[in-house]
């Protein structure tokens, strides 16, 4: 069995189907640096990424392939679920296998696994990157500029920033991934990704500014905001369990709205 090792990028895998069509090959699996080769494994061919040899395959993708479905190639990708790796590589190969005029029909047959599998990725994601823009809420610092701090499941925020470009555009604001420690911040003009990654005095994963870093009406809308969201809600229609599969869990700690107002118990 052919083995093809990658660093587990997405320009490693264009490169990986780079590779398999320059030399002729048909590999077994596509694994990266950390897995356990199998029993079996007659060869095993290091793959070096290449962004030239990636450029040409997605070059080749966009030939073949309409929009929609290149989007949902690279919407799954953000999944970062290693179990993707092989049934994508697989699914890429088959559009270029498939003479130009029939690559769509490939991508639409929902029969074949791997489509199947790139499919469904893609629409966890896709789900998961609406979802975030309903639970994001944002806290205005001194500076004027507006901080949203969230911890998807997937990394979507690639996703969500030409939606707050265009309904934020003229308000600085910052879109932070507590779990990925990295964000974007647009400054009305242009968007710069950013990384805080080891500034202990602006740890950003519990999802609030420190009080002197706070705009100086920030605290007074926050709390009416909550008690907005406490003066509608309808005791005797709370269904807890509704409630936590409309509005997972997980976005609760960063939603202004299920925290308590500070100084109380």
């Amino acid at each position: 069995m052919l083995i093809y090792l990658f660093d587990n990028t997405f320009d490693g895998l264009l490169t990986a189907v780079f590779d398999a069509f320059f030399r002729h090959d048909e590999p077994g699996q596509l694994l990266t640096g950390g897995d356990a080769l199998p029993l079996f494994a007659d060869e095993v061919h290091e793959v070096k990424t290449d962004e030239n040899k990636a450029g040409r395959v997605w070059a080749g993708l966009e030939k073949r392939l309409r929009e929609n479905e290149l989007r949902m190639i690279t919407i799954s990708w953000l999944s970062e679920d290693k179990n993707l790796n092989w049934p994508l590589f697989r699914y890429v190969c088959k559009v270029f296998h498939a003479p130009q005029d029939e690559a769509c029909r490939i991508v639409q047959n929902f029969a074949d696994e791997d489509v199947l599998t790139v499919t469904r990725i893609a629409e966890k994601v896709t789900h998961e990157a609406h979802r975030m823009l309903q639970f994001v809420r944002f806290q205005k610092a001194k500076d004027g500029t507006y901080l949203g701090v969230v911890s998807p499941d997937y990394n979507v925020l690639p996703l969500a920033t030409d939606h707050f470009r265009d309904r934020f555009g003229d308000q600085p604001w910052l879109l932070y991934d507590a779990g990925r420690r990295y964000g974007f911040y647009y400054d009305t003009r242009s968007l710069h990704r950013i990384v805080f990654d080891g500034d202990e005095n602006f740890d950003l994963r519990d999802g609030s500014l420190q009080g002197d870093m706070l705009a100086e009406d920030e605290m007074l809308f926050q709390n009416l905001w909550r008690t907005y969201f406490k003066a509608i809600c309808i005791k005797e229609r709370i269904n807890p369990k509704k409630q936590a599969g409309d509005m997972p869990r997980r976005y609760w700690r960063y939603m202004t709205e299920m925290q308590k107002k500070p100084g109380s118990v």
